[in-house]
């Protein structure tokens, strides 16, 4: 026989008193820090590259569909704006199913970034595949000329001493 044999089980697994009391207070500082303005996130995420030619930018919009991204560029500034509609479940709403949880989020977003250069935009590529968007900008030609590879030279620990004497 173990305690567990001896002690009555309350209530299950999912309904343990401090599971749902983190709930609350999660759901309490979400809502606290949407009610000012705080973002809980930064939305899209992005990853930039470049080479000596171009800049490359990525952003993860999972969930997004096409038809709701924007990109606009405004001589050096760069703005993705779009939004991801929330999921209608019908199906679950005809059997009466209610959700426990709720994480997935929805809703607009935007993301503005300052260039360090300006690009033509005319001749930006914009691609949207499996939730990725990818932004190639030409760097125009003052910008491909500003780029030098500095060569460093690796010195022998022997020769460093002698150089430090």
């Amino acid at each position: 026989m173990t305690i567990r044999d001896i002690i009555p089980r309350i209530w299950g697994e999912d309904q343990h008193p401090l599971r749902s009391l983190r709930q609350e207070m999660d759901s309490l500082f979400d809502a606290w820090t949407k009610d000012f303005g705080l973002p809980t996130e930064v939305w899209p995420r992005i990853n930039v590259s470049e080479t000596d030619k171009d800049m490359r930018i990525t952003a993860e919009l999972p969930g997004v569909d096409q038809k709701d991204i924007e990109v606009t560029l405004t001589g050096s500034e760069l703005s993705i704006k779009g939004q991801k509609k929330a999921e209608s479940d019908e199906k679950s709403e005809k059997e009466g199913r209610s959700y426990r949880r709720i994480e997935r989020s929805f809703g607009s977003f935007q993301r503005r970034m300052r260039l360090p250069f300006e690009v033509d935009s005319s001749k930006v590529e914009a691609a949207f595949k499996d939730g990725v968007l990818s932004l190639t900008l030409p760097k125009p030609a003052e910008a491909q000329k500003a780029t030098k590879k500095i060569e460093v030279n690796v010195t022998k620990p022997a020769e460093a001493k002698k150089a430090a004497a």
